[in-house]
């Protein structure tokens, strides 16, 4: 769903009036605040599907830290592959890294290990990876990236629509301070059923992330 159709889609539902470009008053244009307000409420909420992508980091010899580009520190890493050598990469801690790279001398070989660095001038996550690559290795950090917010009328939405809107409904309506039928409390308890039932149909994708296991 674009941008404009969300837009559209919560002023119809607090009896407004559609618009042609979310830009055209400025009610319409406080609406897409609420609705990039809702958007990421949602997106926090859960690892969404359509949210899942890879970011793929090719190593130079002799180089350990690396920029995962295009994640604009809005990532969570799911799992770390090395898939030039098979394995799955673990994390450590900074401390564990400073040890290893300021305390020792640090080996060279095969990326076993990861943590994170800060972020660079563009604002996307920087890695650093041991043991210092002695080649050239492909690592897969598979992750949820959450998206910039909605701005050009067709801008897309790729997480689920229903709990956007009813969330931008609420919080539209609270801050009008009147609807004239539903509260703003009752808007927020719909908006919360959206968005338990999405996370319900995504979740069955992935079953093993809401297991929980004792150690």
């Amino acid at each position: 769903m674009t941008y404009l159709n969300l837009v559209n889609n919560v002023l119809r539902r607090l009896r407004e009036d559609e618009v042609s470009s979310v830009q055209s008053t400025t009610y319409s244009k406080l609406a897409g605040d609420f609705v990039n307000d809702a958007k990421k409420i949602v997106e926090d909420a859960w690892d969404w599907s359509g949210l899942r992508t890879t970011l793929t980091v090719t190593t130079s010899s002799g180089i350990f830290n690396y920029v995962l580009t295009g994640s604009q520190n809005k990532i969570k890493v799911l799992d770390v592959i090395n898939d030039t050598s098979n394995i799955f990469m673990e994390y450590q801690t900074q401390h564990w890294f400073n040890n290893k790279y300021l305390n020792q001398d640090p080996v060279s070989g095969a990326p076993e290990y990861y943590t994170y660095n800060g972020v660079d001038s563009s604002g996307d996550t920087q890695v650093d990876i041991y043991p210092k690559p002695d080649g050239v290795y492909s690592l897969r950090f598979n992750c949820t990236l959450r998206n910039p917010e909605l701005s050009a009328d067709a801008d897309t939405l790729l997480i689920p629509s229903q709990p956007v809107i009813h969330m931008a409904v609420a919080l539209l309506a609270r801050e009008r301070g009147e609807t004239g039928g539903t509260s703003a409390p009752e808007y927020f308890g719909i908006a919360d059923k959206y968005l338990s039932d999405a996370i319900a149909l995504d979740a069955q994708k992935h079953p093993e992330e809401t297991i929980w296991y004792t150690p």
